[in-house]
């Protein structure tokens, strides 16, 4: 007996999707896991400073050849002073065929959130942009701050980390 179309979309609502849950400050985030093409520990020695651009962006670093801008979102997100420990990453992203690399507090684990679990981002109105908030993601007490990493990468501010690529 072949199942009802509506059987298989209450199916895949519950599969869910996987999120990488990172910290930046007191915060857990979660960014689609397959977005994600590697972690790395955050080495300063190998990203190269670029003249003339925001903070945010640390610089570049070879990457098997691949030259990848460096986003430091804890900057980028006014998250006060920043420091640099052992527990700090980078997340190599792979978007729209480009590689990025975002310098976070650490990295936690990875979940699977199902739509139940998922709710809309609330609005803040002129106080707070939510237009890169994806919802938040809830599972017992815990709370994720969901991120569309793409849009947020591939907005006209980030484009400076295009031409820092080049």
């Amino acid at each position: 007996m072949a199942a009802s179309p509506r059987t298989d979309t209450a199916r895949a609502e519950d599969t869910g999707h996987e999120f990488l849950v990172f910290a930046l400050g007191e915060e857990e985030y979660g960014i689609d896991i397959l977005k994600v093409q590697e972690i790395r520990g955050y080495d300063a020695d190998v990203v190269t400073r670029i003249a003339n651009v925001p903070p945010f962006i640390k610089g570049v670093t070879n990457l098997r050849g691949i030259i990848v801008p460096i986003v430091d979102l804890r900057i980028k997100f006014n998250l006060g002073k920043v420091e640099y420990t052992e527990q700090t990453v980078v997340i190599i992203l792979n978007l729209s065929n480009r590689v990025v690399g975002i310098v976070v507090d650490g990295v936690s684990d990875v979940l699977m959130l199902n739509t139940a679990q998922i709710r809309p981002a609330p609005e803040f109105g002129q106080t707070l942009s939510t237009e890169y908030l994806t919802g938040l993601g809830t599972i017992d007490e815990r709370m994720l701050i969901l991120v569309d990493i793409e849009k947020m990468m591939t907005s006209d501010e980030m484009a400076l980390v295009e031409k820092v690529a080049a």
